[in-house]
C-alpha cells in the first residue's frame, strides 16, 4: 500500500449494501423485461437503485422495500416469474443479515 494511504475499514453496513446490489443485478438478469405487472417491479428495481446510490445506508428502509418486494411479488400474475421473485426475496433475507468477516 502506498504510503499516506489510510486503509477504508468494512462495515457491516458495507457488506449488506454490496450483497443487495448483487441481489439486484441477479434478479435483473433472470427476470423477463415484459409480463403483466412488470411496471411494479421496474418500479421497485429503480427505488432500490436510487437507495443503494445514496452514501445513506437505512437498514429499516432497506427492510420496508422487502415488504414492498413482497407485494411487487403478489401481484404477479406469471406463476415461474413469481417463483423467480420469491427467490429473489430470500436472497434479499440473507443479504441483510450479512456482517463483515473478522479474521
Amino acid at each position: 500500500m502506498p504510503k499516506g494511504t489510510v486503509k477504508r475499514i468494512q462495515t457491516d453496513m458495507d457488506v449488506k449494501k454490496k450483497a443487495v446490489k448483487l441481489v439486484i443485478s441477479h434478479l435483473k438478469k433472470k427476470v423477463p423485461e415484459e409480463f403483466i405487472g412488470a411496471e411494479h417491479l421496474k418500479e421497485w428495481v429503480e427505488q432500490m437503485e436510487k437507495m443503494l446510490e445514496s452514501s445513506e445506508f437505512n437498514i429499516k428502509e432497506l427492510h420496508e422495500m422487502r415488504k414492498n418486494f413482497n407485494d411487487v411479488i403478489e401481484r404477479t400474475v406469471d406463476e415461474d416469474i413469481r417463483f423467480k421473485l420469491r427467490d429473489s426475496w430470500y436472497s434479499l433475507g440473507k443479504a441483510l443479515d450479512k456482517k463483515v468477516k473478522i479474521g
